[in-house]
């Protein structure tokens, strides 16, 4: 039996296709406890998407948490290898998070991978591939914008920007607020480079053979052309295979620089209005956690795609076949069944349901079909 798109709604679907994927490069499952202990999200409640988080005492009186992230329990269980040693799992999973939209908690499907360990420019590049092919597997219509963090890093740095402050410029650069940015320049006595700098980082947006000279021409040191130079490296290679149409470089892209060290990246799909898809390298988060391993990973949130359903499935049914009392059973089943080869969805009826849309109407009569109408 064959799956398709009619059959199963858009997050059911991806779930079979990304699995499927990320077997082919080598990542096994990673399956995880509905529990956790609670401090392990306390310790670390800035790395989560969310605030809230859902706790009640087990047996032996431990506080436990019902899982609102599937990351930290991959960290916790996995072990730092040696040189040229990496993890690759994926996973498939329910998280419990507050809801952006009811302010409930909510059930919500995820799915992603994690590369844990000695993380080179390979795994790396391979991580954002795998992204895109996951934007690819759920539409057509997509964009992954890339930024780099330790390009970001860099320039606060070598300016000697305070950590208060240091939040407050992400947020300009986030919101490419250029306008707000050169006021807090202003307001912290910011040096005149820096902020002509960082205004130049916030308009660096496209392709990335347009954008990489431009980032190239800030000068921002050693650190900064590393950098450069991982989006570079990075960005050819999905060039090379055919991705480099889907890529675009994007600094407003950005999370906290007290988890993630360096590309970061979030993928977009047509008709859903927020990043259906979010990842990046997070090696400060493993060193917070006592481990000296790098990391990088992805999560799809599929719960988003409940959006693109509603868009996709205008319609209830692709057929709507109508017979009357008294018709051949038999034949009634043979026609739904031709009908239904192709993964053709058909409602057979006496009567037109209230409320139902379709793509045809037709009827069966005598022993044959006839188109009554097309759409609704």
């Amino acid at each position: 039996m064959t799956l398709n798109d009619n059959m199963l709604k858009s997050g059911e679907q991806a779930v079979f296709e990304l699995r499927a994927l990320y077997q082919r490069y080598g990542y096994t499952p990673f399956k995880m406890s509905k529990f956790e202990e609670y401090d392990l999200y306390v310790e670390n409640k800035d790395f989560l998407v969310g605030d809230g988080v859902i706790t009640f005492n087990d047996t032996d009186g431990k506080l436990l948490a019902l899982k609102p992230d599937v990351t930290l329990s991959i960290i916790k269980n996995s072990k730092d290898g040696g040189e040229g040693i990496a993890s690759k799992v994926y996973y498939n999973e329910n998280v419990y998070r507050i809801s952006k939209s009811t302010h409930t908690f909510k059930e919500i499907m995820q799915t992603g991978l994690e590369c844990v360990g000695d993380i080179d420019v390979y795994a790396m590049t391979e991580v954002v591939l795998l992204a895109a092919k996951s934007l690819e597997a759920i539409s057509e219509d997509y964009i992954l914008d890339l930024s780099h963090l330790g390009l970001l890093s860099a320039l606060v740095e070598k300016f000697s920007v305070s950590e208060a402050d240091k939040k407050k410029i992400i947020a300009c650069v986030s919101e490419k607020n250029a306008h707000g940015l050169r006021e807090l320049c202003a307001s912290i006595g910011a040096d005149a480079e820096f902020c002509e700098k960082m205004t130049a980082l916030i308009s660096a947006y496209g392709k990335p053979a347009a954008v990489l000279p431009k980032l190239r021409a800030l000068n921002a040191g050693a650190a900064a052309e590393a950098a450069i130079d991982e989006l570079q490296t990075i960005t050819e290679a999905l060039e090379r295979v055919g991705y480099g149409d889907r890529v675009n470089i994007d600094f407003s892209v950005v999370n906290d620089m007290s988890y993630y060290s360096g590309i970061f990246f979030r993928g977009f799909v047509d008709g859903i209005p927020e990043g259906i898809l979010s990842g990046g390298r997070y090696d400060k988060l493993l060193k917070k956690m006592g481990r000296s391993s790098g990391a990088i990973g992805f999560a799809v949130y599929l719960d988003k795609l409940e959006r693109f359903d509603e868009h996709e499935n205008e319609y209830d049914t692709d057929i709507l076949l109508l017979y009357e009392d008294g018709t051949d059973v038999c034949e009634l089943m043979h026609a739904v069944s031709v009908l239904t080869k192709n993964g053709t969805r058909v409602l057979a009826r006496k009567n037109i349901p209230e409320h139902i849309r379709y793509r045809q109407l037709l009827t069966y009569r005598n022993g044959g079909l006839e188109i009554l109408e097309i759409g609704d």
